[in-house]
């Protein structure tokens, strides 16, 4: 078992000494068995909100939902949330309980949570306590449902979409008769709020094992995003192409780094490839268009799911350019990336590489991709490609007798020869050149 930080050790000594049950409950006691370090430290009490109050009067509390019997201990900077024993009222709305009642009973309240696996506790003097099973099916690497999994599911339907999460995390399956339960209660998902769904999602995509975890609950994920059902068994009908539109996505997603926007973009570029496929005399498909409606679908997604600006521009602009060529010339990729920008500029090249490793292998191009970014790489250490990059200034251009609108036009004329290698970007050589314009 991993130690356990300061501050839940604390926390429980605490709640020990003045007579109460505590545990240390959920995730952190999940990944503490399976020999991954915890990020955070919950606990769970037979102690009241107000008898928590008194064993931690000497300390600073945070009440964060007191109502539910929750508080947040404060000891040396570490937050530990600590929830007394509950027990959950009727749910209508598929997200919160009606009431909340106070149990003194350790399984009243583990009996109400989402998974086995998060349903394990532990303490120095006990050990781990596991009412459910939860540790057979981490080692039998299963997600399984406590109790009736519908009613589970019934209870917060975000929880089906966190069964696909830890899919995608930690590589597990997910029980039969769980999984039927999910995808039968996934229409409940639609009353659960856009940002709750976004925290989720985010996480499930930059899993390790994202690509099983798509192919294998594509029906949950096409809740969320209705395209994924239409992308499902769609064949593409060219020689570029040995998997479907899904399977294509799920290796493109496999197949680029974990980072949010990168891996929102390969979930998305094809995603209108099933609106806009024809098939040709010759029995070829295609798929023009595709490019411009993916963006479509894109926009509308990222903003149902209130992602931020930040992110929704990045992956609109990539998946509207994904399939646009690039050209193996220093002087196209200098132009490119004055376009894009550097940062954007790379992000394509590893949308392209994911997106080619999800094509057939015969027409596999890694090795011009890496070349370009070789030439990308040597581009933006020489810093020759952008306006704050040229050795004159809209000042120089005054000075010469330059004004208004002329400024701007000559020095975009200077940074395309720059770009173009007609002229070096050399103070004098610019100034010279500037004249010459004029």
């Amino acid at each position: 078992m991993h130690k356990i930080s300061s501050g839940a050790k604390k926390a429980l000594e605490l709640l020990h000494a003045h007579g109460y049950e505590a545990y240390l409950v959920g995730g952190c006691v999940r990944d503490m068995i399976m020999g991954i370090s915890p990020h955070d430290f919950d606990i769970t009490t037979s102690a009241t909100p107000n008898e928590m109050k008194e064993v931690f009067s000497d300390y600073t509390i945070i009440e964060t939902g007191i109502k539910h019997g929750t508080i947040t201990f404060l000891y040396e900077k570490e937050p530990v949330e600590i929830t007394t024993y509950r027990i959950d009222g009727e749910y209508k709305d598929s997200r919160h309980p009606e009431s909340v009642e106070f149990t003194r009973r350790l399984d009243f309240d583990l009996s109400r949570r989402d998974f086995t696996m998060n349903a394990l506790v532990y303490n120095e003097n006990d050990g781990v306590r596991d009412l459910f099973g939860g540790q057979e099916d981490i080692k039998n690497k299963v997600i399984r449902a406590i109790g009736d999994p519908e009613k589970r599911f019934g209870e917060d339907a975000l929880r089906i979409l966190r069964g696909v999460r830890f899919a995608s995390q930690l590589g597990f399956k997910i029980e039969e008769k769980t999984k039927e339960a999910m995808i039968k209660c996934a229409p409940l998902m639609h009353n659960v709020s856009p940002e709750r769904i976004n925290v989720e999602l985010t996480k499930l995509l930059v899993g390790k094992n994202v690509k099983e975890a798509l192919l294998d609950n594509y029906q949950i994920l096409g809740e969320i995003l209705p395209e994924i059902n239409k992308m499902h068994g769609f064949l593409q009908h060219n020689k570029y192409h040995i998997y479907n539109v899904l399977e294509h996505t799920a290796i493109a997603l496999e197949n680029i780094d974990p980072v949010p926007h990168l891996r929102l973009t390969m979930l998305l570029h094809d995603a209108g490839k099933p609106k806009t496929f024809t098939m040709d005399e010759n029995g070829v498909g295609h798929f023009y268009g595709h490019n411009a409606v993916s963006a479509e679908i894109a926009e509308e997604f990222l903003t149902k799911y209130r992602y931020d600006n930040a992110t929704k521009e990045k992956v609109i602009k990539l998946v509207k350019i994904h399939d646009t060529p690039i050209e193996l010339d220093r002087i196209f990729i200098k132009k490119r990336m004055n376009r894009l920008g550097k940062d954007l500029f790379f992000d394509l090249l590893k949308v392209k590489r994911a997106d080619n490793l999800a094509q057939s292998p015969k027409y596999h191009w890694l090795d011009k991709l890496d070349k370009m970014k070789n030439i990308a790489k040597e581009i933006a250490i020489e810093d020759s490609y952008t306006l704050s990059s040229l050795k004159v200034t809209g000042n120089d251009l005054i000075t010469l007798g330059l004004k208004g609108k002329a400024i701007g036009d000559t020095l975009n004329q200077l940074l395309n020869e720059v770009i173009e290698e007609k002229i070096p970007n050399e103070r004098d050589a610019l100034i010279k050149r500037a004249n010459e314009l004029i």
